[in-house]
């Protein structure tokens, strides 16, 4: 599971103007139609094409657990992909990204000041090219650490150093041990 990954996209899905499929049978349909063919949606979800068939004939309606959470993933990353791009694009050039986070943060400073990480909850709004950042490095598939490097980075900006305003010989910003954390558009 990806905190950062899994946050960027819930923020974009806000952005939706349709509710997404509900019910197994539909998502199933999406799908296929998305990937035109029941073979194909059958191996990325790792079930049987014939059980695939059934779904979209109405002849199975609840599925396991496990392939309700993958089926639900899969119809999520693929929904009115317009949309998402447009929100994305938004908060990238113009509107920026809100992060809400409660977490260790603490930072590297020159001797002398307490440099000691502490639990802190911030909810900060982080300017546009961080917010590039963050959607660039998850569209190349970045690993959560990168994204929360880059999210360490725009706080230590944003919130400690205040654009260049204060505590300009802030070095680094460790942000560990998170709690939550949630993105919003």
């Amino acid at each position: 599971m990806s905190l950062f990954g899994d946050g960027l996209d819930a923020a974009v899905q806000k952005s939706f103007t349709r509710p997404a499929p509900k019910s197994a049978p539909a998502q199933m349909r999406y799908l296929v139609k998305q990937l035109k063919g029941t073979k194909p949606v059958a191996q990325m979800l790792r079930i049987s094409q014939r059980t695939v068939e059934r779904y979209v004939k109405g002849q199975i309606k609840k599925p396991r657990p496990d392939l309700a959470a993958r089926l639900e993933r899969e119809v999520k990353k693929r929904w009115q992909p317009q949309i998402r791009a447009r929100a994305r694009q938004r908060a990238a050039t113009t509107g920026g990204i809100v992060i809400d986070t409660r977490a260790r943060i603490g930072y590297t400073a020159p001797v002398g000041t307490t440099d000691d990480a502490r639990l802190r909850h911030l909810t900060v709004a982080l300017p546009p090219q961080y917010a590039a950042r963050l959607f660039d490095a998850q569209q190349a598939g970045a690993a959560d650490q990168q994204l929360r490097d880059i999210a360490a980075e725009a706080l230590k900006e944003v919130y400690f150093q205040d654009s260049g305003r204060r505590a300009g010989s802030l070095e680094e910003v460790r942000f560990t041990d998170i709690e939550h954390v949630e993105f919003d558009l």
